[in-house]
Parts: structure tokens; sequence; C-alpha cells
């Protein structure tokens, strides 16, 4: 597992709105596992952040080590989720996993159910450069 995760500020300042807003209700132990990756994390500038970094709207690639299967996803707010569209909350479980990692990076994360997957970074494509506030 990754020892740092890295996070732009205004992804940071809006996951802890997220946090803050899910923090009581059926999302409330999502909003806590979010927050606890957030306390790991390494607060960059964009400029700063490694090219490879997953972030809020980034496109993922990964892969599910113990099953194979490979994914495509793109992680953004709970609002624009769209699982047809291969679209994933990051307060959804596999959504807060990806955040902050990188390409080879794998993380063992729970799962609903007492499941846990582990999943390995295969790609990341970052948003396009004024794509990341257009869609917040």
């Amino acid at each position: 597992m990754a020892e740092r995760i890295y996070i732009t500020r205004s992804d940071f300042r809006d996951l802890h709105a997220l946090i803050h807003q899910h923090a009581e209700g059926r999302d409330g132990p999502a909003a806590e596992r979010l927050a606890g990756e957030l306390e790991r994390a390494l607060i960059v500038d964009r400029e700063q952040l490694p090219r490879d970094a997953v972030t809020m709207l980034s496109r993922v690639a990964f892969e599910d080590l113990r099953t194979g299967a490979r994914r495509e996803v793109v992680v953004v707010p709970p609002a624009a989720a769209d699982p047809s569209a291969c679209r994933v909350s990051v307060m959804a479980p596999v959504g807060a996993a990806l955040l902050g990692l990188r390409t080879g990076d794998t993380i063992e994360w729970p799962l609903p159910g007492d499941r846990t997957v582990q999943i390995r970074i295969l790609r990341v494509e970052q948003p396009a450069r004024g794509e990341e506030t257009a869609a917040r």
C-alpha cells in the first residue's frame, strides 16, 4: 500500500466539504474512511502533482488483484456519479480507494458486506486544464 497519497489543494478543500456534508446518514462510514485517507495525504498545488496521481475527474484504469478483472472509471463528486458511464463517486468505496494513488500503487479497501477489494492502479489520465473546476 502507498504510504502517502497526493491530493491537490482544491481537491482537499472540496473533499473536506463532501465529508462534512455526508458525515451523517448512510454515507457516514464512507465519509469517515475518506477522512482517514486525507490524513495521510500530501497536499500539493496542481503544478506539483505527479502526472500519474489520481485526482477528482481523473480517468483511472485499475485491476482487481483477486479476480484479475480490469476496469476504467472517472472519479467524480457524488452528484456527477453515473455507473452506466463509468463515473464513480469519490464517496463510493472504489472511488475513495483510488483517490491520491499513483500508477503501480496497490491498496486493500473495505467494501460493504464485510468484504475487501485489493486493487492496483494501471494507468491514470489527468483531467484537461479547466475541466477540473468545470465539473464541481
